[in-house]
């Protein structure tokens, strides 16, 4: 049985998300149009509007539809400490799940060289501007515990040192191998206030 060309590409189309594989997809499809038109309408509208108004914050890299994300633009937080994750998801984690009051920097990734992810790719130079405005002494290597997580920890540490500034990376808790936006709030809490010195 052939199905209608619009269906099999809205199948493709909620493909791109991760974790979502054909069957899934197919079940999304099938139920968008079967029993939520209106929802489906609401989905397209606000993921259009999405894609065209979110760019990154010039501060922190992070994802918004300001030029300033809030939290760069929030007074009341401590600029002397500079939390580094990998993405936008792993900055809200610690935000809501730790009493973290410092400001972030976002690398959008991690280094990944058979991937083509380089320091470029990941804003290190942009991040080196910032080290050298002088306003951070510690900088928080939040970085998740895989191998190439580790990598770029140990690669925005040295770079840190070089500064002479200090690098702190979160100590325990978070299990080997494991994502931040993973982990539960009261274990990355405790890595969060455990972090030690990074060397």
């Amino acid at each position: 049985m052939s199905r209608p060309s619009a269906i099999d590409a809205l199948i493709q189309a909620f493909r791109c998300l991760p974790g979502v594989g054909p069957k899934s997809a197919q079940r999304m499809t099938y139920h968008v149009l079967q029993r939520d038109r209106d929802g489906g309408k609401q989905l397209s509208a606000a993921l259009r509007e999405a894609v065209e108004r979110v760019g990154n914050c010039s501060r922190c890299r992070t994802l918004t539809d300001a030029d300033i994300c809030p939290v760069c633009s929030d007074a009341s937080r401590d600029a002397s400490v500079l939390c580094v994750v990998e993405s936008p998801s792993d900055m809200t984690a610690i935000d809501k799940g730790t009493g973290y009051r410092g400001l972030y920097f976002v690398l959008m990734g991690h280094l990944s060289p058979l991937d083509g992810i380089g320091p470029e790719q990941l804003g290190l130079k942009h991040l080196e501007q910032r080290l050298e405005e002088g306003e951070v002494q510690e900088v928080v290597l939040a970085t998740s515990s895989t191998v190439e997580g580790q990598a770029t920890a140990h690669y925005i540490g040295e770079m840190v040192h070089a500064k002479g500034l200090r690098a702190t990376r979160l100590a325990y808790g978070i299990p080997f191998g494991g994502e931040l936006e993973f982990v539960d709030s009261t274990t990355l809490a405790h890595a969060f206030q455990g972090r030690i010195e990074f060397e």
